[in-house]
């Protein structure tokens, strides 16, 4: 049977905004700049020189998945880095009582998420046949000890000191980390912003080791139950806590798949970095960032 492919493409009309004639096109062609010896061009916006050389596959002879796990992890620390960036900046805006301008910047932050959850599917694409022939070239390394990964848990509230231990070799990165882990995360802000326009937060809630995870504390219950069930009365902070939820529970789908994928890429391997793997991953997996905000949904009432 032929190859439906090699058959040749039928004649199509183009569309009329490209139908114009030689002179128009001629024109079009004029409008664009050519001259980029001494000009700034989009690789070099971009540092496209830097970014695309930044693959060095290990294995020898180089395995040809390799380039797909280096790249599935670099593309995942650059959308780390706008986390980080957008996180702090809502930290920023809470801090200064504007929460409508820190709606946006959640949203994104949403939406960034729901990228890091759809690109597991392209490294579920590496079989563990694949992966075992270079998995070695890795030796210790570990997306364990990835510091933004570890400084958007941080800055999230999901705060773990003993990670610090791992960025010793790593002066500037250890510092910048304990300096996330001794500041109030995002929701710690939330908390304070409420507690100063009149919510009855509780003073122990406030005057909490910010170094430590949060715990729930059903007087936080109680405030969310408050605002929650009138939500017209209290518009801002229900909009503020909708977009934390949003973020907790894109996390939560994200550690899910993660652990997925490694299951189906190593079984019940150790991690390269020491941990047990799939079970250290899928205990926290349920993790609740702002475990008030989950709690509310069963006292609300009508």
């Amino acid at each position: 049977m032929p190859c439906p492919y090699s058959q040749p493409p039928e004649e199509t009309t183009p569309p009329a905004e490209s139908s114009g004639t030689a002179q128009g096109q001629h024109r079009a062609d004029e409008e664009m700049i050519t001259d980029l010896a001494a000009k700034l061009d989009y690789a070099g916006y971009l540092g496209l020189d830097q970014l695309l050389t930044a693959q060095k596959p290990l294995s020898s002879p180089e395995h040809h998945d390799e380039l797909l796990f280096i790249i599935q992890h670099q593309t995942t620390e650059l959308w780390f880095k706008l986390v980080v960036h957008e996180l702090k900046a809502a930290q920023r805006l809470v801090r200064d009582d504007s929460l409508e301008a820190c709606f946006k910047i959640l949203a994104r932050v949403k939406h960034i998420q729901t990228q890091l959850l759809n690109q597991w599917s392209v490294l579920a694409t590496l079989t563990p046949s694949e992966y075992v022939q270079f998995r070695s070239v890795l030796g210790p390394a570990s997306g364990l000890q990835s510091y933004q990964h570890r400084t958007i848990e941080f800055l999230l509230g999901r705060k773990d000191r003993r990670m610090l231990p791992l960025f010793r070799h790593r002066e500037d990165i250890h510092r910048q980390l304990r300096e996330a882990l001794e500041a109030p995360s995002i929701y710690d802000e939330f908390l304070r912003l409420m507690a100063r326009r009149g919510m009855p937060v509780p003073v122990e809630v406030l005057a909490r080791d910010v170094t430590e995870p949060h715990i729930a504390h059903p007087g936080v219950t109680a405030v969310f139950k408050t605002i929650y069930e009138a939500p017209e009365k209290h518009w801002d902070f229900y909009e503020m806590a909708e977009k934390l939820v949003d973020i907790d529970e894109h996390y939560s789908l994200w550690k899910h798949r993660h652990v997925k994928v490694v299951e189906r890429v190593i079984g019940f391997k150790r991690g390269t970095g020491g941990t047990s793997g799939v079970p250290y991953l899928r205990q926290r997996v349920d993790d609740r960032l702002f475990p008030e905000l989950w709690d509310v949904r069963t006292e609300i009432e009508g």
